[in-house]
């Protein structure tokens, strides 16, 4: 146990660095071996990590702690074009490039049905750093800082031999900052124009319940689903003038389903389909469009207009031999920032759409683990339509990110 107590002490001092995502602001997967075949985990428990994809995958894992983290790199930026105004080209949102996400995930089988644990991991956040600047917004460094950060007791059942229920308590914290947006900071476009920008940290807290179900159908076939409800946030009482509702930020909703087919005794194949609830949180969903009838902050204010998105996960496993299994895995999202929408969202350009994905695990003697993941997320552009409003100038502003990650794990069978 002091292990455990050890281990999530580390996570709250990880809990400190900057988080980023791939699938709009979630992690395209969770837990190493999950990140290195494509982010699949619904059908496919492989660690304690299980969890954040589907509670019920804890019952097949065994007692066990897994440890990790992921070295992050998105390099995005946006360029200007069309405006009237001195303004027009190319803006590096990237001066911090590296972020540190963690992951831990524990699990214990209380009896042969009943198996509980807890995983703290990143689900996600988003990060933009203009040292210079970005005009339409102010004249300072400017960008936002928003990190995630759930902890999930679970407690899984099979209820037959060859399926299992599970359900999560997700306990959540966020941190958020935002420089550099002076030109929103009035009267004009703020209900509460002196909580809009330059505010320092602010945090939240919130919870939510998290439910899934597995099934091992056949020797061969497994299927999963999983529904993660709203997690329902605190306010961030320090930027009430920016995010609509008063500075509310909740993590919206998320479900899915997942296969597992086992084409050989070596060979796994795994999907994942899922849908994320982006527009149902109005700080997210609300268009900017809102600015003409709505301030910031105000119950109905503007937000990222970000639409709900859709995440396809396919992954393959091959079993070398008892201590080698090698990984691969693609992803794709229909990202969810229209062209009239990307203005604000040069805050938040989580434009990406496809990723590849690799990763292997080295078995020792003793049954513990050292896991590696790597994903590459394809550059991808967004071109802005009629997305600067007349009162900025008019124009548009065209989005476009690209990322990599490295990951590395250790996971200990107790």
């Amino acid at each position: 146990m002091k292990l455990i107590y050890r281990s999530l002490a580390l996570m709250g001092l990880f809990a400190m660095t900057n988080a980023h995502a791939t699938d709009g602001y979630f992690a395209h997967g969770y837990g190493v071996k999950s990140q290195g075949a494509g982010g699949v985990g619904i059908a496919l428990p492989q660690d304690a990590l299980v969890i954040a994809a589907n509670p019920a995958g804890l019952a097949w894992v065994g007692d066990r702690l897994d440890i990790g983290a992921t070295l992050f790199r998105p390099i995005r930026s946006a360029e200007i074009e069309g405006s009237p105004a001195p303004v027009n080209g190319k803006y590096d949102g990237s001066d911090t490039k590296n972020f540190l996400i963690p992951e831990l995930g524990y699990s214990r089988e209380l009896n042969p049905d009943v198996t509980i644990g807890i995983a703290a991991y990143g689900n996600g956040g988003m990060n933009t750093d203009y040292k210079d600047g970005f005009p339409l917004f102010g004249n300072t460094r400017a960008g936002v800082d928003l990190i995630q950060l759930f902890v999930t007791p679970t407690i899984a059942w099979k209820i037959t031999p060859d399926q299992s229920i599970g359900i999560s308590l997700n306990l959540a914290y966020q941190r958020f900052e935002a420089k550099g947006l002076q030109n929103f900071a009035n009267p004009v476009f703020s209900q509460s124009p002196d909580h809009v920008t330059n505010k320092g940290k602010d945090s939240s807290y919130g919870a939510g319940l998290h439910i899934g179900w597995f099934g091992q159908v056949t020797e061969a076939l497994s299927l999963g689903a999983h529904y993660q409800t709203r997690t329902y946030m605190s306010e961030f009482d320090r930027y009430k003038g920016l995010f609509a509702e008063q500075g509310d930020f909740d993590i919206p909703a998320t479900y899915g389903a997942g296969f597992a087919f086992k084409a050989t005794p070596a060979l796994t194949l795994a999907g994942d389909v899922q849908r994320i609830r982006y527009s149902s949180v109005d700080s997210v969903g609300n268009s900017l469009s809102k600015l003409l009838t709505a301030q910031l902050g105000n119950s109905k204010g503007a937000g990222f207009g970000w639409e709900d998105a859709t995440v396809y996960k396919l992954g393959v496993l091959y079993a070398h031999n008892e201590q080698l299994t090698l990984r691969a895995g693609y992803n794709h999202v229909d990202q969810p920032i229209p062209g009239s929408q990307t203005l604000f969202n040069t805050l938040a350009p989580a434009v990406v759409e496809n990723h590849v994905t690799l990763g292997a695990t080295w078995t020792f003697a003793n049954k513990s683990a050292l896991s590696f993941s790597y994903l590459h997320a394809f550059e991808h552009e967004v071109k802005g339509t009629n997305s600067i409003p007349g009162a900025f100038g008019g124009g548009d502003v065209n989005l476009k990110m690209y990322q990599d990650s490295l990951g590395i794990a250790y996971s200990w069978v107790l």
